[in-house]
């Protein structure tokens, strides 16, 4: 797929040393599944974790990975006894969770996403230092939404919803109501250290903790958390990270108002010991630089 390229995943400086994908070789990827629930699964491979529901109504998928994948991504889809995929919800706009979208839209699935999303594939730009050029049409939402939208499908509904983002501008999660599965896209990204929060797409770790705080709010022990990375999770999963985040901003914040400046706070070391993973793909200088901006992006 033309519209992504890949030739330094991260920077070092934001991963810390860690390029999870970088110049990986797509050919010895694995997709593999584990069911949830009846009906409910999740795909696991190369980038962002795939959902899928399945049955009588047809095929929903939420995010796709990488356009090299989606064989092996259709070809577990069938494995399910699941059909050709109906509908394609993304979470957002990167390319490690919609660089299937071309394939798929050509293949004949409704791309949904939030307004924001769209925007953002149509312009392109960079993550990273990824360029990602404007997307082609088949690869774009057909349908997009402000707030949200339901599906009452394969016997439960699923509720698509925003909630105000945080990774990015246009961050979906996709609930399931009676399956009790929400899918939290990069909002979420479990035993990975530091939330990605990108500011250059419009993300903010104010409204991060805000949204983490209404997930929270509507689910309950049993809940299935899937992550945009990593294994899957539960609620106290879910508490645990946004108590991390919490703090870290709480101690970042402190600083500012301190009137340090952002290579003051750096020098300080705030969060230095705090990350739930010492190797995760956000090191401690990324994330106070984009808590700092967020900061300031909240109370301009």
């Amino acid at each position: 797929m033309r519209h992504y390229a890949r030739a330094a995943m991260f920077a070092t400086a934001l991963l810390g040393g860690t390029a999870v994908w970088a110049q990986q070789d797509m050919s010895q990827v694995q997709v593999t599944a584990t069911q949830i629930a009846p009906g409910v699964s999740v795909l696991f491979g190369s980038g962002g974790n795939i959902g899928v529901s399945h049955g009588a109504d047809g095929t929903l998928i939420v995010d796709d990975q990488f356009a090299e994948l989606t064989g092996r991504i259709q070809q577990a889809i069938a494995d399910l006894g699941a059909g050709q995929v109906n509908y394609l919800v993304n979470t957002h706009w990167h390319f490690d969770h919609a660089g299937g979208n071309e394939n798929f839209g050509n293949a004949g699935a409704l791309i949904l996403a939030h307004d924001n999303v769209r925007r953002r594939l149509m312009a392109g730009g960079t993550v990273v230092g990824n360029v990602t050029a404007p997307a082609p049409t088949a690869a774009l939402p057909v349908v997009t939404y402000d707030k949200g939208l339901t599906f009452h499908f394969n016997g439960d509904t699923i509720e698509v919803m925003f909630l105000g983002g945080g990774h990015t501008d246009g961050d979906s999660i996709v609930r399931w109501h009676d399956a009790n599965v929400v899918h939290m896209g990069d909002m979420f990204m479990h035993q990975s250290g530091w939330p990605f929060v990108d500011v250059d797409s419009g993300g903010n770790v104010e409204h991060l903790l805000n949204s983490l705080s209404q997930v929270i709010a509507m689910t309950d022990a049993e809940t299935v958390i899937i992550p945009g990375h990593g294994p899957l999770a539960t609620r106290s999963d879910l508490i645990a990270f946004r108590t991390m985040v919490q703090t870290g901003v709480d101690r970042v914040r402190a600083l500012k108002d301190q009137g340090l400046t952002l290579e003051q706070a750096l020098a300080a070391k705030p969060v230095e010991g705090l990350r739930n993973n010492p190797n995760g793909f956000i090191a401690d200088d990324a994330f106070v630089t984009a808590v700092w901006a967020s900061i300031d992006a909240h109370r301009g």
